[in-house]
């Protein structure tokens, strides 16, 4: 080993950048590999999302349309066959709850849940949620189970 020879040992260094602006014999000195003039070339220039190079952009270009109404409720919809599927897995005892749906990541803690009626359910189980189906609550007590709104 010589002077000549020297290498920082394996694993050591991690920055493989090239630096810029370290002088003219460096190879990218003068303008730091950023081109003559141009917003780019300027110190503080960082490109806004959805700039489009001085051309109207897509956000501004498309009409508005429609309506959003901010009162809207989002439920978490549970099919009959779900529970029934759950029943026959041996997830589901007798009852079911919130904290069912939500250990069974069919909804989250905070969410609103309502029973929907696809699929057929035969077992007798007490279903407590936000909001039924007229078809859901019908087809849970006609199994002889219990429909329970919160």
């Amino acid at each position: 080993m010589n002077l000549s020879n020297l290498q920082p040992a394996e694993g050591s260094t991690h920055n493989q950048n090239k630096r810029l602006g370290r002088g003219e014999g460096s190879g990218k000195g003068g303008t730091s590999a950023r081109g003559h003039k141009g917003a780019k070339s300027r110190s503080g220039y960082s490109k806004k999302i959805g700039f489009e190079g001085g051309q109207m952009p897509l956000q501004r270009r498309v009409p508005k349309f429609g309506f959003t109404n901010i009162n809207r409720k989002d439920y978490e919809g549970v099919n009959l066959d779900t529970l029934q599927m759950m029943v026959d897995n041996g997830t589901i005892i007798d009852t079911v709850d919130m904290t069912v749906f939500v250990s069974n990541r069919l909804a989250r803690k905070h969410e609103i849940v309502k029973i929907l009626g696809r699929g057929e359910l035969t077992a007798k189980i007490k279903v407590t949620a936000h909001k039924f189906t007229a078809t859901a609550k019908a087809a849970i007590e006609a199994a002889g189970g219990e429909a329970v709104t919160l």
